[in-house]
């Protein structure tokens, strides 16, 4: 998800929890956050989900993000959208990385399920296999599984959430529009799903697993969380109907659940992994709750769901960010409400993503019983082998980011590019003349955007090669 609502700036998210840091030099990174020595037995325990079976080789899962790497239809030219979201090498070498870099779990982010229903420019798409494109996605699964990890592709439908200029007729729960700007972008008001189209979204997720599972996946990730489509059936902000899938959280969530029998139809593999994100918290008045998440959790374990992978926020309320001065010291934003939902489940697993930075943090998550496993996003995009280089003992802490909030998302997008083109080095964002030039990159691409709306042509994450970077082919 990206969460950059404002081309201005504020303080990096280096600035917002108390740390240190240690100067690595060379191409190790500038900066790394400083942290003790510890024991990483915790995070190298291998995992055993209690529906599908399936076993990851340790603790650690890399969270989805939008890498906007496939390949997109030439208007212009005159090109069908569906030919939008098929994977291209740079998008196959990212996910090689990734498989390279000791990782129990991989989730590709924002696999989309229909060629008009996009959250942004580049996503992957697998509503069909017209151009057999489960052949490009199966050799991006063969790679990122190479070295033993499981590959999971989480399945979203954005909802109101969608550009204007790429979802010029949104669909939602209820009509209720996203109103926010930045750079040039804006939402449409959606329309109102019928009973009769939401039960054909249920048959596009079913279609979409069951796509993946031909594409090599070894499970798919139902997207609940951060705004989209099933966030906005889960609150009452943006569900207002009156039918049976309005009301109490019981009819908020059935789509989700039916969503779930769905998967488990088309696909017809118990060892299909199932999991979902979904948010804890909102931070917005009326929105998803504590016990909202905790009650869906407890469904979610009766319905055969492997794992959930806790997060929050939505565009309207940021998450990725500290809100509480008693998670800062453990680093996880979101560590007290995976405390309060661990010991009520007895089979499904509990991953936390968001906010981890060292070694010592994620291996007292999981040591103290906080939670099962723990997801890392941005710091895997400065770092790809970040995982298999804290198991090794090499770093103890990740690279700072001294980029400014919100952008950090955004910046990130311009490290998974690098990844995905085959550069050696990566961006330093704890190097200041880097993230200088990054930001001036960034103005000037989102100003191109602008000019060039309501014409789409790019990902929005501006190209740049490393001047100061990490070399993380060491």
């Amino acid at each position: 998800m990206e969460y950059d609502a404002t081309t201005g700036s504020a303080a990096p998210e280096a600035k917002s929890y108390p740390h240190e840091t240690v100067s690595s030099g060379g191409k190790d990174g500038k900066l790394r956050i400083k942290a003790p020595k510890v024991d990483v037995n915790p995070l190298a325990e291998s995992i055993t989900f209690p529906f599908s079976g399936r076993t990851a080789k340790n603790r650690f899962l890399k969270a989805p993000m939008t890498e906007r790497l496939c390949r997109w239809n030439d208007i212009l030219a005159g090109e069908d959208i569906n030919a939008r979201g098929y994977p291209t090498e740079e998008y196959t070498r990212l996910y090689e990385r990734w498989g390279q870099g000791g990782i129990g779990v991989i989730v590709a982010g924002n696999v989309m399920l229909r060629y008009d229903a996009v959250e942004a420019f580049g996503n992957p798409i697998l509503q069909d296999d017209h151009d057999n494109r489960t052949a490009a996605f199966r050799k991006a699964s063969e790679l990122a599984k190479k070295e033993g990890s499981l590959f999971v592709a989480q399945l979203s439908h954005p909802g109101r959430q969608g550009g204007a200029a790429l979802n010029p007729n949104p669909v939602s729960a209820s009509d209720v529009q996203l109103k926010i700007e930045w750079a040039g972008n804006k939402f449409n008001k959606p329309r109102a799903l019928t009973v009769p189209e939401i039960k054909d979204v249920v048959k596009m997720w079913g279609q979409t697993a069951y796509l993946c599972q031909q594409s090599g996946f070894d499970g798919v990730q139902v997207h609940c969380a951060h705004g989209y489509l099933l966030a906005q059936f889960l609150a009452s902000t943006t569900n207002k109907r009156t039918d049976d899938y309005g009301g109490d959280l019981t009819n908020r969530s059935r789509i989700i659940f039916e969503i779930i029998d769905e998967i488990k139809r088309r696909v017809n593999d118990p060892s299909f992994i199932i999991c979902v994100k979904i948010n804890s918290v909102e931070f917005q008045p009326g929105g998803q709750t504590p016990d909202d998440c905790k009650n869906l959790c407890l469904k979610m374990e009766e319905a055969g769901v492997d794992f959930v992978d806790l997060s929050g926020g939505t565009f309207e309320g940021r998450a990725f960010e500290h809100k509480k001065e008693s998670t800062k010291a453990r680093e996880s934003y979101f560590i007290e409400f995976a405390e309060m939902i661990r010991p009520l489940l007895k089979k499904t697993k509990v991953y936390v993503t968001g906010g981890f930075r060292t070694a010592s943090g994620m291996s007292s998550a999981i040591s103290s019983g906080a939670c099962d496993g723990v997801g890392l996003g941005r710091p895997l995009g400065a770092e790809p082998f970040l995982c298999k280089e804290i198991l090794e003992g090499r770093v103890t802490g990740a690279i700072e980011n001294l980029v400014p909030l919100p952008l950090n998302t955004r910046a990130t997008g311009t490290q998974l590019q690098q990844v995905g083109l085959g550069d050696r080095l990566v961006s330093d964002w704890s190097d200041e003349s880097e993230v200088q030039r990054w930001v001036e990159a960034n103005e000037k691409e989102t100003a191109r955007k602008i000019e060039l709306l309501p014409k789409v042509d790019s990902s929005g994450f501006p190209p740049l090669r490393a001047e100061v970077g990490f070399e993380y082919l060491r």
